[in-house]
């Protein structure tokens, strides 16, 4: 319970600093801030917190269950979907219909999940979570998203222009020489610095959330959001969740894999839904709210799992 108070408030003290911050400062500066966790901070984080991780075990799993998960969720907000339209006899709009899957699908595994995991759980297991995101949620979004998002906009997506936003992801390659490093031993100096630099940029992101936060204005698609919501948040991780015993997975390694199932609608949601013209003040709102309900949902998972 101390962690859990510990958490919550470095998390919602960052956050709402964050929050004040968006509010004050130049409406750059959350884009510099977020290029800047992008390209250099985000990375650094990787290499840092993978180089103490634990990679054994049956690590290659928590991907596949992030597509599980993905895929689980989308075809619940299907059915929600489709069972809206036959007992209600109206159907949103394709846009709206599309923001409803994405939020249902796609988490904020990585802003948000990793710096969650991290308190609660520790670097030891820090690495299921990293192949979670990258290896699962990363792919997802700009893969299974993007091409959901084009049917529903009507546009046709391009295969390369996909491909390459996966490709050239700083964080992938960090991922990658990350784990190059761990095959030698870096001086302890360098270490220390390196995590603290890894720590500076955890507390950066929540700032960074916090300022997007503050941009966001709209709560009218509010009655929308709940059944995407409870699919991301409840029922998914609740469905895979207990199956986890069944792939081997126990433990801490589990707890992660269902903090991370568990996880708010991501950011991914709002930039695919803006880039295909989807319901955006849904996406919206769904990011807010999902914030929220995971204050109350969090430990829940914890006391289960």
């Amino acid at each position: 319970m101390t962690n859990l108070l510990e958490l919550y408030v470095k998390l919602v003290g960052l956050v709402l600093i964050g929050f004040i911050l968006g509010r004050k400062l130049p409406g750059t500066v959350p884009s510099r801030l977020g290029q800047f966790l992008f390209y250099v901070g985000g990375p650094i984080s990787i290499v840092s917190f993978l180089y103490k991780a634990d990679l054994s075990g049956h690590i290659l799993i928590a991907p596949a269950i992030a597509y599980l998960a993905i895929f689980l969720g989308a075809l619940l907000a299907w059915l929600g979907i489709k069972w809206q339209a036959y007992f209600t006899n109206t159907i949103p709009q394709k846009p709206t219909q599309g923001s409803l899957l994405l939020a249902a699908m796609l988490g904020n595994t990585g802003y948000l999940g990793f710096p969650i995991i991290l308190a609660m759980v520790g670097q030891k297991y820090f690495a299921w979570a990293l192949f979670y995101d990258l290896l699962g949620s990363l792919f997802s979004s700009y893969g299974l998203g993007v091409a959901l998002a084009a049917n529903f906009s009507g546009s046709v997506s391009n295969s390369w222009q996909t491909t390459k936003a996966i490709l050239i992801n700083p964080a992938l390659w960090s991922f990658g020489f990350g784990l190059l490093l761990r095959q030698v031993k870096i001086p302890n100096i360098v270490e220390f610095y390196l995590d603290k630099l890894a720590w500076i940029a955890v507390a950066l992101s929540l700032l960074l959330i916090g300022m997007r936060l503050s941009q966001l204005k709209t709560w009218k698609s509010l009655p929308q959001v709940g059944m995407s919501l409870a699919i991301k948040m409840l029922l998914v991780p609740l469905i895979l969740g207990s199956t986890l015993p069944l792939f081997g997975v126990t433990g801490s390694a589990a707890q992660v894999i269902v903090l991370q199932m568990a996880m708010p609608p991501g950011f991914a949601t709002l930039v695919i839904a803006e880039t295909f013209n989807l319901d955006r003040d849904l996406a919206v709102t769904a990011l807010v709210a999902g914030a929220v309900v995971l204050l109350v949902t969090l430990p829940v998972w914890l006391w289960l799992f």
